[in-house]
């Protein structure tokens, strides 16, 4: 059975990682490098980087385009649409950190703790042409608790390459139903805004952004994102923040600064 993986984000760099120690992997189909970070400099995406060192051939096409025939495709954090003509070239797996129907779309997890949900998980379903809407065929729930995004997506990362492990070769599909789907519309700049006067929400949102957005609020007249908090009390309690303009710190530190 030859197997291509088509990702690009952080999760996807951390699903191919996992796979590929039980599975030997084609290639990858990842989207160009683009630029990142303060300069601007043009930048690999987090899937390339790792399917280099693994040393598994990758392909960057503006428009998703397989260079060779492959029984089955896995898709995670991809960011491209796929055409039908390539859906009916091959059996396309679609790994989402959801338990879907709940949370389709593009910030599954970053909605999932906004909204406070108990738990989340990883769904495998066939990719179709609608949003995230195909046949299940895995699905496997985790407590959220107290993990931030980027606890969330290490252990969705771990329970997908798991899934995709004992499903790859013979799928069995159930279909997906319509009844409770919720969609996880993109993080738009008012998301980002912290409002200290709901402590809850404030919490929730920094887990949610943390630690590749950020959550920001004005402190002591500056501009901060706050990268860690905690609830103490029912009161808001930040714990790593970062001034417009300079490092991270603990808050202790900020506040000396102010001083």
């Amino acid at each position: 059975m030859k197997v291509a993986f088509a990702g690009t984000a952080p999760l996807a760099a951390g699903v191919l990682e996992r796979l590929a120690e039980t599975q030997p992997i084609a290639y990858l189909l990842t989207r160009p490098d683009a630029p990142r970070g303060r300069g601007l400099r043009s930048g690999p995406p987090p899937a390339k980087v790792t399917a280099e060192r693994l040393e598994i051939a990758v392909h960057q096409p503006e428009r998703p385009e397989l260079p060779e025939p492959v029984d089955r495709v896995v898709v995670c954090a991809y960011g491209l649409y796929i055409p039908s003509r390539l859906l009916e070239q091959s059996l396309w797996l679609n790994v989402h950190p959801s338990l879907l129907p709940r949370w389709r779309g593009a910030a599954p997890v970053e909605r999932a703790i906004l909204a406070g949900d108990v738990e989340t998980g990883v769904t495998i379903h066939r990719t179709v042409e609608e949003l995230d809407a195909g046949p299940i065929a895995a699905q496997e729930a985790f407590a959220v608790g107290d993990l931030d995004a980027g606890g969330v997506y290490e252990r969705a990362a771990e329970v997908a390459a798991r899934q995709l492990g004992d499903v790859l070769a013979d799928p069995v599909f159930t279909p997906q139903a319509e009844e409770g789907a919720t969609y996880a519309e993109k993080i738009a700049p008012a998301d980002r805004e912290l409002d200290l006067a709901d402590p809850l929400d404030a919490w929730r949102r920094v887990r949610a952004l943390s630690p590749h957005i950020g959550a920001w609020t004005t402190m002591h007249g500056r501009r901060v994102t706050v990268w860690r908090a905690r609830l103490d009390g029912g009161a808001f309690v930040p714990e790593i923040v970062q001034p417009e303009g300079r490092r991270q710190m603990t808050y202790d530190e900020f506040l000396r600064g102010v001083r």
